[in-house]
């Protein structure tokens, strides 16, 4: 499903956020990316989705290699990969619903099938009576449900969660991961970044820990992993 093939990543004047990296992710895996700030976790969501280019290797999703990606194909590709910020970037004079349905719309999708995807995502992410509501009168919790929700609107097969609990407490914290963990049951790849060593402790799956833009660890996690 994933493949990184010798990715380098170079930033100026000196800096290396990723040297070499290889990994394969198969499909349907939940595999978690730890390390500490500056270790490279976010540029790969950054590399997944087109927003930057390697400096060298390879990057494959599925039967696409998208390392010479041209502009015109990055919307094909972000309609296959679901991404989950840590800030939410909801639009704030927009309701729930809208917020949702948004990334529909721009694709022309029809308003009854928009109103039907709507309603399930919400059903999913256990929001159903928000529909109205604004993202200033939600939860922190419940806002990055809805940002779930609108990643999952194309259905795509990967989901890319950029240390999605960072502005959550702990209870907030378990509730989006165990909901990450059904999002997965369900057939879709997680790609979790996280510095948490609890959330990773608490999934036991896989774990890719990396250092300085080295991968220094993969493994299955037992539930004693520390980061």
């Amino acid at each position: 499903m994933i493949k990184f093939v010798n990715v380098t990543k170079f930033y100026p004047p000196n800096t290396y956020a990723l040297k070499n990296t290889s990994f394969h992710i198969q499909s349907g895996e939940f595999v978690s990316i730890v390390g500490q700030s500056g270790a490279g976790k976010s540029t790969i969501i950054r590399l997944l989705s087109a927003e930057e280019k390697s400096d060298n290797g390879r990057i494959i999703i599925g039967d696409w290699d998208i390392t010479n990606i041209k502009p015109k194909e990055i919307p094909a590709l972000r309609r296959q990969i679901g991404i989950v910020f840590q800030d939410f970037k909801l639009l704030e004079k927009k309701r729930v619903g809208e917020n949702i349905a948004f990334a529909l719309e721009v694709i022309d999708t029809p308003k009854k099938k928009i109103r039907s995807i709507t309603d399930q995502l919400l059903k999913i992410v256990g929001l159903e009576n928000k529909i109205n509501y604004f993202p200033q009168q939600l939860s922190a919790g419940e806002a990055q449900r809805v940002v779930i929700a609108r990643a999952l609107v194309h259905r795509p097969k990967i989901l890319l969660a950029d240390e999605p609990t960072g502005n959550l407490d702990p209870i907030n914290t378990r509730d989006i991961v165990e909901l990450l963990a059904k999002i997965n049951e369900f057939g879709t790849t997680v790609l979790l970044v996280t510095h948490n060593r609890e959330i990773v402790n608490f999934l036991r799956k896989r774990v890719i820990t990396l250092d300085h833009g080295v991968i220094i660890g993969d493994q299955v996690n037992s539930g004693r992993y520390v980061i």
